[in-house]
């Protein structure tokens, strides 16, 4: 993944005005936890007019007909997870509105920090935690113990 696509995504999303946060492995690296991954998680509120402004923003980098078919119906469905694999790329784009009964949009505590000039919408190192504490998978376990340790974080 080429750093430069991903600051034109997170700066079309400004412009655009999307209501989005960072989360995963790009949230983790926000927050001074680098580890390499394939794909950028964004958890985005699954209102019509939200996904047509990240529509609008995800067209403006990717010159793509594709993203016409990313739908807010889809999102706010029993399935709310849009995978988008820009053509000509090497990773993919997690469009997230719920993860099951745990978190939805307007769960997810956020902060506003400036990644390589662009301000960033970013899950909190106490939110990512908590997202990923939990789950079955190793990878996730293993960035809750990083944040964990990092940041003092813990249940009790």
């Amino acid at each position: 993944m080429q750093f430069e696509q991903v600051r034109a995504v997170l700066a079309a999303f400004e412009r655009e005005q999307v209501r989005y946060v960072l989360i995963g492995s790009m949230a983790l690296a926000a927050q001074g936890l680098v580890r390499a991954t394939r794909d950028i998680d964004f958890f985005v509120a699954p209102d019509g007019d939200n996904v047509e402004r990240l529509k609008r923003a995800l067209h403006a980098v990717f010159d793509d007909d594709s993203i016409r078919q990313i739908d807010a119906e889809d999102l706010a469905g029993p399935y709310p997870v849009i995978a988008y694999g820009p053509p000509g790329s090497d990773f993919t784009i997690d469009l997230v509105a719920r993860l099951g009964d745990a978190f939805e949009y307007d769960d997810i505590e956020a902060e506003e920090l400036v990644v390589a000039g662009v301000r960033v919408r970013v899950a909190t190192a106490g939110m990512l935690y908590a997202m990923k504490k939990d789950t079955v998978r190793p990878q996730d376990r293993a960035d809750a113990a990083n944040l964990r340790e990092r940041f003092g974080l813990g249940d009790g």
